[in-house]
């Protein structure tokens, strides 16, 4: 029970280190974010919110492959760090926090969320609790006030994902194995809060794409309605 506790804080703390630094340091440019969008993709769209007439479907497929390649990089990563086995931890959580932002952001723009601005970032890490399956109702007040908002998510994130992966990552006080067990952890870890992720912006993209279309509609009907006058 001691090593487990002992365990779960360590994670804890590397996992509210590794967020706290890829929320001041990652951050996708939403503009090359479009560029590889319309180069590498062929989306026909000139902006992000162009996304909204882009079939649904087409979008969820680069969805997978954007959690795919996150789970990729992660695995590398965890099986390169792994070899240290509880030495190496830390810094491994902390750069799979930032591989797990960065797929989130991806996420987040490909379904037509940007995060200029301090509502749209909060609504991002919004997502990211919502990813690691935490409820934060009760710091949605302190929405406005960013810098208060986001370190709390982040503090309650880390709890709940520690909790979540102590198990599973205990293995790893055996070095010998470690390299396996760090590359198949983080790969699944990635796979589960982007498969969150990829749900909770889908859910609201769908909402806001049928309000367009229903304001769209209206605006038909509106026009119909004066030519005939």
């Amino acid at each position: 029970m001691g090593e487990k506790s002992w365990l779960r804080r360590r994670i804890k703390d590397g996992l509210h280190r590794g967020f706290q630094h890829a929320y001041e340091t990652v951050k996708i440019d939403p503009a090359r974010f479009l560029l590889q969008l319309r180069a590498a993709y062929g989306l026909p769209i000139t902006n992000l919110q162009g996304v909204y007439s882009v079939e649904i479907s087409r979008l969820d497929d680069l969805a997978t492959r954007f959690i795919r390649s996150g789970m990729k990089v992660a695995a590398v990563e965890g099986a390169g760090l792994g070899l240290g086995g509880m030495l190496t931890i830390v810094p491994d959580l902390s750069i799979l926090a930032g591989i797990t932002l960065r797929t989130i952001q991806k996420l987040s723009l490909l379904y037509g969320f940007e995060y200029s601005t301090d509502e749209e970032t909060a609504e991002l890490w919004i997502a990211a609790a919502s990813a690691a399956g935490v409820d934060i109702s009760r710091e949605l007040l302190e929405k406005e006030v960013i810098n208060k908002f986001v370190p709390r998510v982040i503090q309650r994130i880390a709890v709940q994902a520690s909790g979540e992966v102590v198990e599973k990552w205990s293995g790893r006080v055996i070095p010998v194995a470690s390299s396996l067990i760090g590359a198949g952890l983080n790969y699944y870890f990635v796979r589960a809060w982007g498969e969150r992720a990829r749900a909770h912006f889908r859910e609201r993209h769908l909402e806001k794409r049928n309000r367009i279309g229903g304001h769209s509609g209206l605006l038909l009907l509106d026009s119909a309605q004066g030519m005939q006058k």
